[in-house]
């Protein structure tokens, strides 16, 4: 296989210099995605849609991304993400995991913070006398820097649930939600709601979700930024 070929006509993925990576591990993840290309066909989602997808399908090996479970996208969310960006806006986590798969360069790249509360102790013990997860408490805490920001939920629909609730109750107004937590209990029900709310959102259909492929979205929409700044200057 032809690992070492690294040209590219598709300015979304970027290319090994402004990536810090080797050729070999560019042209492996380039491969990667033309095998994804040849196995999907036709697919009805706009280029930089798709870029996104390819990219979760590419982290969890997952083709239902894309068909059963696919991602769907509010008509803003892009553009939106890309506002964000722009103003160095707080991305908020519900989990470590999704934070910890956040692509540390792009955030520096760009100038944006990623936070996530969810180990703070005094959640904890909140967590225990109210009843609460420490998922749903973290958003809450969370509230001022998701307010204009992005936030992210790869796990938890109570977390989700939550960020609902607050936009709900005018608390936050984020210019973007990546709402797909993963589950058999209120995942698929949280994120038909988010998708009924007018809010910039990017979720899916179903019980599949996770850290990997939240985090992935986030790391292509930044990718994508970034690739649209360097080709314009």
């Amino acid at each position: 296989m032809d690992y070492f070929n690294t040209k590219s006509e598709d300015y979304r993925i970027g290319n090994p210099g402004t990536r810090d990576m080797s050729e070999r591990a560019f042209g492996i993840e380039k491969q990667s995605f033309d095998i994804i290309e040849s196995e999907i066909g036709n697919h009805n989602y706009a280029a930089d849609e798709w870029a996104i997808v390819r990219r979760v399908i590419h982290a969890t090996a997952d083709f239902d991304f894309a068909r059963s479970d696919r991602i769907i996208f509010s008509n803003d969310a892009i553009e939106s993400a890309y506002v964000a960006f722009s103003k160095r806006s707080h991305v908020v986590t519900d989990v470590a995991m999704v934070l910890h798969g956040i692509n540390k360069k792009s955030l520096t790249d760009i100038g944006l913070t990623a936070v996530c509360l969810i180990n703070d102790p005094k959640l904890k013990e909140i967590s225990k006398s109210s009843n609460k997860t420490r998922s749903e408490l973290a958003m809450r805490e969370s509230a001022n820097m998701i307010d204009n920001g992005i936030v992210i939920i790869g796990n938890a629909p109570t977390a989700l649930y939550e960020v609902i609730s607050m936009i709900k109750e005018k608390v936050i107004s984020p210019l973007l939600v990546i709402g797909i937590p993963v589950g058999f209990v209120s995942a698929v029900e949280s994120k038909q709601d988010l998708s009924r709310l007018d809010v910039p959102f990017i979720t899916n259909t179903g019980r599949k979700g996770g850290s990997s492929a939240a985090s992935s979205i986030i790391n292509s929409l930044m990718l994508m930024y970034l690739s649209t700044k360097n080709n314009l200057s």
